[in-house]
């Protein structure tokens, strides 16, 4: 991160991070690292219903975080820009080893 934020750069990176605190959303994003997907083939692949799934990406198009077209009556959906799952990555590695230093430490499974 800069070393100097203005308050405009503080507000807008708060934003994003409120976009990825849902699970259902950064399960979205999750699907979106494969491709681009219409609304209906997201919703097939994520078990979402229609309007959730819709609630969602509007969220993840206002921050800035997927893009989207519309082709005839489908409207397709994409990552804006694959660094976002590089936070995504950097954080399920840091998880990981947390869970397997529990483990060794304290030698459950859970």
């Amino acid at each position: 991160m800069s070393s100097s934020l203005s308050p405009v750069q503080l507000v807008r990176v708060a934003e994003r991070f409120k976009a990825l605190g849902e699970p259902a959303r950064l399960r979205m994003l999750d699907v979106l690292r494969h491709g681009e997907m219409a609304v209906s083939e997201l919703i097939e692949v994520t078990g979402m219903g229609q309007a959730n799934v819709s609630k969602h990406l509007q969220i993840l198009h206002a921050a800035g975080l997927v893009t989207r077209r519309k082709e005839g009556l489908f409207v397709y959906y994409s990552l804006a820009d694959r660094d976002v799952l590089l936070l995504c990555d950097i954080m399920c590695g840091r998880i990981e080893r947390q869970h397997d230093a529990d483990q060794r430490r304290f030698g459950t499974g859970a």
